[in-house]
């Protein structure tokens, strides 16, 4: 059976690992990128914290002596259900099982001067670019004679406090205290000029309160501006125009708020809900098709009872439900019933600064060093190769002794040929 899967993310890779080793399954990973890469720790690549191969991983590499496995890289175009096949920029495959893995992207919810003009961090070549604009700002205000036009450079504005906006704020905080004050001496006090814009209440609005009260409490201390009940309304001209009547001037939005499921044009018009998330039932088949499935962030099942207005849009759930796909596919082969998919909740965490984290697990919540140190186990587990997680570990300890990570390197590619 030739199996098509679109999206090489926690979703993708997790069904892949589970069902290589069935033969009676030919597997083609369909992705723009080469690599695999690992989205939680995308804003440690933006902060200069971590290099990006840390958290990256080739599929060719991966699928290596793999008989059934196959990558072709391209984003996709279309799905021709009817035929059974899917045109890419880069060619066509047909399929005998489609399986949609694709994932979120930024959702700037109808701002257009947003969309065209905030940094988002959905990817490494984002996190990259996110980097060398808040290294090449720093570069531009200390070589500024007046010191009074530097805040405009200095000031970010972080938009979002979810998780990765908690835990961006926090490392660049992190970044001010033991970095800038060494390296850039003109540069006062960086932490003043972080802001944390969220539009609810309280931070990590889906955690406990503990987690909430204790993010707010620790940023504060680090220095960070936390502004809590208002949205960004817009960004114009270098204003970030915020909806309690606030406004701050800043060359750096960073947009971590929000996400919209990927469109996928040629799949039934009533399978698309809200969010542009598609509706699947119990085993993740996309409604009013018969061979095409949909997991992870992408997918909208109501068919768990402990989850009747769908599933959070969490790693977990990815991962959890490409491996129970591949099960149910390899059921199927053998004349077997599939198992309805049930989402095993593991608690969630978010990083605050260092030595300093806050975990939910099922029964109860905690904080501090040791949800730290349980924070640098889990994010070590899912990383795929052993040398990844050996270099992940390195850097983490060099940077948390020394205080002191030597990543603050200003790569800007060029698009012009080199002339021979």
């Amino acid at each position: 059976m030739k199996v098509v899967v679109v999206g090489g993310g926690f979703a993708g890779i997790n069904f892949i690992k589970a069902i290589q080793s069935d033969k009676r399954f030919e597997i083609t990973l369909v992705d723009k990128n080469n690599y695999h890469f690992f989205p939680p720790l995308l804003y440690q690549v933006a902060s200069a914290f971590i290099e990006p191969s840390n958290i990256s991983y080739p599929f060719r590499r991966m699928f290596q002596k793999k008989e059934n496995l196959r990558f072709h890289m391209g984003s996709l175009v279309r799905v021709y259900a009817e035929e059974n096949y899917i045109e890419t920029d880069t060619g066509t495959l047909s399929y005998d099982c489609l399986v949609l893995a694709l994932g979120t992207e930024t959702n700037y919810f109808g701002m257009e001067s947003v969309q065209k003009d905030s940094l988002p961090m959905k990817s490494i070549d984002e996190a990259l670019y996110l980097r060398n604009h808040i290294l090449l700002n720093m570069e531009k205000v200390v070589r500024m004679q007046n010191t009074s036009l530097r805040d405009k450079p200095l000031n970010i504005v972080v938009a979002g406090g979810g998780p990765t906006g908690v835990e961006f704020a926090g490392m660049l905080a992190e970044l001010g205290r033991y970095i800038a004050v060494k390296e850039y001496p003109e540069i006062k006090d960086l932490r003043s000029h972080i802001y944390l814009v969220n539009s609810g209440p309280v931070l990590l609005g889906p955690m406990s309160k503990t987690a909430q009260q204790e993010a707010e409490k620790v940023l504060t201390k680090l220095g960070v501006n936390v502004i809590l009940n208002a949205a960004v309304k817009d960004y114009v001209d270098g204003h970030v125009i915020l909806s309690n009547g606030q406004t701050i001037e800043t060359e750096s939005l960073i947009w971590a708020t929000g996400v919209i499921a990927r469109e996928v044009p040629g799949l039934p018009a009533d399978a698309i809900t809200r969010g542009r998330r598609i509706m699947v039932d119990a085993f993740n088949k996309v409604m009013h098709t018969t061979n095409i499935y949909a997991i992870g962030d992408l997918c909208y099942q109501t068919s768990d009872p402990n989850f009747p207005e769908g599933h959070p849009q969490l790693a977990q759930v990815a991962m959890q439900q490409g491996k129970s796909l591949a099960k149910n596919l390899s059921r199927i082969a053998s004349n077997k019933e599939p198992k309805a998919f049930r989402y095993k909740d593991k608690g969630s965490m978010a990083i605050i600064s260092k030595y300093n984290a806050v975990a939910d697990l099922p029964k109860f919540s905690f904080k501090g060093f040791f949800a730290w140190l349980l924070w640098l186990f889990i994010h070590i587990i899912p990383l795929i190769g052993f040398r990844n997680k050996v270099k992940l570990i390195s850097s983490w300890m060099w940077a948390f002794i020394t205080n002191d990570p030597t990543l603050r390197l200003i790569f800007r590619p060029s698009a012009s040929k080199r002339k021979k």
